[in-house]
């Protein structure tokens, strides 16, 4: 008889940092917020040893500062960081969709098709979240067929973070319209194999959404109190 397999639960602390995960994406914790392990014990209604484990785990992602003895604060990039968050995107981005074109199956472009509607209808619906994943997720499904795994991981977490700083701004970027139509040329310059095409496309489009977002943010910060643009 075989033998009993382990099967992969959720963890509280799993649970906890997806929920704090989103939380920080979405920007509902703010950049450089404190995070006190006591109010988050109490609004989760659990002791403090899982939030303490989460934050660990959010302090490894990069998306807080944790100490044992203060807790955590939520992470602050600096204008120069994020500009550099956003140029290893297109390294690794330009990189992997240089090798996935030729690759790339009629499933693939389903895929890639499918996803785009529904992109396209968190955008109707003015669902920020929605987008947020939607996006990820549309930009790894035209990666797919290079079969770079140790590469997507890498960009698994830079993503993360340039996403974090997209989906809090969204709202008043103006990048919806120029974002849905540079998302279908991606996929027809895909879909017509022209590779010079669809990488020059690519690093447009990082490179457009890096300088609308760091002049909004460099704005942003310039009339708060802590007036950090560094």
């Amino acid at each position: 008889m075989a033998g009993t397999r382990a099967v992969k639960k959720s963890t509280l602390p799993d649970i906890i940092a997806d929920d704090l995960r989103e939380r920080i994406l979405s920007g509902e914790l703010a950049e450089g917020e404190t995070i006190r392990q006591e109010n988050l014990a109490e609004e989760y209604d659990v002791s403090r040893m899982p939030i303490r484990e989460a934050l660990k785990r959010l302090d490894a992602e990069g998306l807080v500062q944790f100490t044992n003895n203060r807790g955590a604060t939520v992470t602050k990039h600096s204008l120069r960081e994020i500009a550099e968050i956003f140029d290893l995107r297109m390294l690794l981005e330009v990189d992997l969709f240089r090798r996935a074109i030729p690759a790339m199956t009629a499933t693939d472009f389903a895929r890639c098709d499918e996803i785009l509607v529904a992109m396209e209808s968190s955008y109707d619906a003015d669902d920020v979240g929605k987008w947020g994943s939607l996006n990820h997720l549309y930009h790894s499904a035209l990666y797919a067929a290079a079969d770079r795994r140790l590469t997507n991981e890498v960009l698994q977490g830079v993503s993360l973070h340039s996403d974090r700083y997209v989906r809090m701004h969204l709202s008043v970027m103006q990048q919806r319209e120029p974002a849905k139509k540079e998302h279908r040329d991606l996929l027809a310059l895909a879909q017509a194999r022209d590779i010079d095409g669809a990488c020059a496309m690519l690093t447009w489009h990082i490179t457009r959404t890096k300088d609308a977002l760091l002049a909004l943010v460099a704005e942003n910060r310039a009339t708060s109190p802590e007036n950090t643009t560094a």
